[in-house]
Formats: structure tokens, sequence, C-alpha cells
């Protein structure tokens, strides 16, 4: 897969959240998707649906600071508003099988406001 798709892949996953577009996020993991945080070490797709799919109605936007295209995974860090106006910043790495998200891995940051 070329580097600016993964990229893209990554900026329309982000997205999603912002807009509230869960069939886009739904059509960019893949069926065997795992999600990793400290809260939730290693969650399927219907659980991550479930538990971090509501913070949707939290997020205002993200600013990306860093995309980095690492063979399969791209690393992101961003900063985001959420509605109440506070912010945040985390970095995720994102892995990628064949066109698809399989695998995301959460490394809170900090409370910026």
């Amino acid at each position: 897969m070329a580097e600016e798709d993964r990229l893209q892949l990554a900026r329309d996953a982000y997205r999603a959240y912002e807009t509230e577009d869960r069939s886009v996020l739904e059509e960019l993991l893949s069926e065997d998707f795992t999600f990793f945080s400290p809260p939730d070490p290693g969650i399927d797709r219907e659980t991550y649906f479930e538990r971090c799919w509501p913070n949707a109605e939290l997020i205002e936007s993200f600013e990306f600071k860093r995309l980095v295209e690492a063979e399969d995974e791209v690393i992101v860090t961003y900063e985001s508003r959420k509605t109440d106006g506070r912010r945040f910043r985390n970095t995720e790495v994102l892995r990628f099988e064949d066109g698809k998200i399989c695998r995301t891995e959460v490394y809170f940051g900090w409370d910026l406001d």
C-alpha cells in the first residue's frame, strides 16, 4: 500500500470521530481489529465500538502533530479539542493489513488545559 494511502486512511479514521460517522470507521477497521490502551488491553472490534465509539460525541476536532508511516504502521500524535473546550494530546500506533486498520495502540499524553 502506498504511503499516502495509509496516511489518508489514518486521517479518515480521526475524521470519522469529528463527524460522528461510525460507518466510515466500520469500513476502515478489519473484522479482527484489536485495540490496546491502559484501560482496554486487547479488546476486540465489537467491544471497541461499545466502549470507545461513544467518545465521538465528545470530540470536536483533531490537529495532527505527527503522522509517520513506518512499514505497516502509521504513528499519529494529535491534539484534540473536546466539545466542552478542553484539549488533550495522545500518540497512537495504527497497524495496517490488507488496506484496513487491524490494530491500534494508544499511548495517553496529557491534558493541555
